[in-house]
C-alpha cells in the first residue's frame, strides 16, 4: 500500500467527521501570521514561512486496521491519533519537509496533556520517501479537545497552531 493511500484512507476518516468539529481561536506564528482552516474538514491547516502545515485529529477507532497497524498504534474509541505534515511547494509536486513539533492537548476539564509526537517515514510511490508526524493522545468522549502545536522548520520559520476537535463515544 502506497503512502498516499494510507494519507487518503486518514483524510476519508477525517472527512467523515468534519460536521463535528469546532474551530478554536485562530494561530498565531512568530514569523507571519497564519490562520488555521477547516473547509468543513478535520484538517486545520497554516503556513509556517513557505511551507503549508496540515493537522487532524481522529479517534483511532476510526482507522483502517491496516493504517493503525502501519502506524504502530491500537484502534481505541479512548485515543485519538494527532497526524502532523508540513509540505513545500504547488500541489502536486509537494515535497516532505522536516521540523520539531511540541503539541499539547487539553480537554473540557482543563485536564492539559503533551503530546509526544513522532517521525513516521514510509515510501511513497516511485523512490519518493514521505515524512509526517504522529501521536497519540487519550480522550474520555464525548469531550473536545483544545490542540495546540509550535512547528518549527529547521530553516527557522515557525507556526502556532490552535485547532478544537469534539470526540463522542462510537
Amino acid at each position: 500500500m502506497t503512502r498516499r493511500i494510507t494519507l487518503a484512507a486518514v483524510a476519508a476518516v477525517a472527512l467523515a467527521f468534519g460536521a463535528c468539529s469546532r474551530e478554536a481561536p485562530a494561530p498565531t506564528s512568530a514569523t507571519t501570521p497564519a490562520p488555521a482552516t477547516t473547509g468543513g474538514s478535520q484538517e486545520a491547516v497554516s503556513q509556517a514561512g513557505d511551507a503549508t502545515v496540515r493537522a487532524s485529529a481522529v479517534q483511532t477507532s476510526t482507522l483502517p486496521p491496516q493504517v493503525a497497524a502501519e502506524y504502530g498504534i491500537v484502534r481505541d474509541d479512548r485515543s485519538v491519533l494527532l497526524l502532523v505534515a508540513i509540505r513545500r511547494g504547488p500541489a502536486g509536486q509537494e515535497t516532505a519537509v522536516p521540523a520539531r513539533i511540541t503539541a499539547t492537548v487539553t480537554d473540557l476539564r482543563g485536564r492539559r496533556q503533551p503530546v509526544t509526537m513522532r517521525e513516521m517515514r514510509t515510501k511513497g510511490p516511485g523512490t519518493e520517501v514521505l515524512l509526517d508526524y504522529i501521536g497519540t493522545v487519550d480522550v474520555s468522549p464525548p469531550d473536545t479537545l483544545r490542540f495546540e502545536l509550535t512547528v518549527a522548520l529547521d530553516g527557522g520559520a515557525t507556526s502556532t497552531m490552535q485547532f478544537a476537535r469534539d470526540f463522542f463515544p462510537r
